[in-house]
């Protein structure tokens, strides 16, 4: 179907978007272990939160578990991007699984920060969503001395020992200017709370979120790749809405959006979460030029060039020709 449009119709498409190192290696690391070790390869929960690289993995033959109870003894199982608590690696231990350890190197980092925190006795204060994997494991690394704190509303009815020996650190995937007013509102109340040694949230999330605001302050409408279940994807809505977009919707692929929000729209902006394929932002584009949104523009804001090596389990296994 063809649609007649003005020709003033462009795309901004953000740049950086998709992919960051991280979700890049837990896939890598997945399609590794069924290369090398055959079907099936277990994974506990989503080894990142998009349903369209789930659904590739299953058709190789990954298959997805909530619990390490559920995987058979001595299979290999594969951790999610968004880490474990030390809880999880002793169950695994204990029915002799062959694990692989995808977390993130800096959800990694997170939780040495955690462990270390604790082991001088100071109270955390970990801003982040319940019930979110990465918040989960990050709280298992210290569970007496980690405190939750979920949004605004929770920095008055929190909890803590000792306001002078008090320390915050965050989920890797908030919003960057969300949590500086959380931060903010928590030294109010503990004017002692000191920062972490290095900003938690991830490089990635930061940079994707700097370009969005970018081409938000342009687009009356803005469509965000990802999956209801990502948390990075969920905050570039709610960034490009808070700098200058009309709307600004959730997608999965382009088969979720409806011809009523270009109704009046001359720019639309285009980005897409850490966890997302870039051939789905390929089909939103194709999709848009469709309805006249023929003229693309990509929008640089930062560039990346980071990279992260393969988990140390697989690597042993490729040098030793497994």
């Amino acid at each position: 179907m063809t649609f007649e449009t003005p020709a003033t119709r462009r795309v901004l498409v953000a740049r950086p978007r998709g992919y960051c190192a991280g979700v890049d290696r837990a896939v890598q690391a997945v399609e590794k272990a069924l290369e090398l070790y055959g079907a099936p390869v277990y994974v506990r929960k989503q080894i990142v939160h998009n349903t369209h690289v789930v659904r590739t993995l299953e058709k190789r033959g990954a298959i997805f578990v909530e619990e390490t109870e559920e995987v058979p003894e001595g299979a290999i199982v594969v951790f999610s991007a968004h880490g474990v608590s030390p809880a999880v690696h002793r169950e695994a231990a204990e029915r002799g699984l062959r694990t692989i350890d995808a977390t993130c190197p800096l959800v990694t980092k997170v939780h040495n920060e955690a462990r270390r925190f604790a082991s001088q006795d100071y109270d955390i204060l970990l801003i982040g969503h319940e019930g979110h994997e990465e918040v989960e494991g990050t709280a298992g690394e210290a569970p007496d001395h980690i405190r939750l704190v979920d949004g605004l509303d929770a920095v008055d009815t929190v909890e803590v020992k000792d306001p002078d020996r008090l320390v915050w650190l965050s989920q890797t995937t908030l919003s960057v200017d969300e949590t500086t007013e959380t931060v903010t509102r928590l030294k109010e109340r503990f004017p002692n709370l000191i920062d972490p040694p290095s900003d938690d949230i991830c490089y990635a999330t930061q940079n994707r979120q700097v370009a969005v605001k970018e081409i938000a302050a342009e687009a009356q409408l803005v469509i965000v790749v990802g999956s209801q279940n990502s948390s990075n994807s969920k905050r570039l809505v709610e960034v490009a809405l808070d700098h200058g977009a009309d709307a600004s919707y959730l997608v999965d692929d382009a088969s979720f959006i409806r011809d009523e929000w270009l109704d009046g729209v001359t720019t639309v902006g285009v980005t897409s979460g850490a966890s997302v394929p870039e051939d789905l932002v390929d089909g939103v584009l194709a999709h848009l030029a469709e309805r006249g949104f023929a003229d693309v523009e990509e929008v640089e804001s930062v560039q990346e060039s980071v990279r992260f090596a393969l988990p140390h389990e697989l690597r042993k296994d490729l040098r030793a020709g497994v």
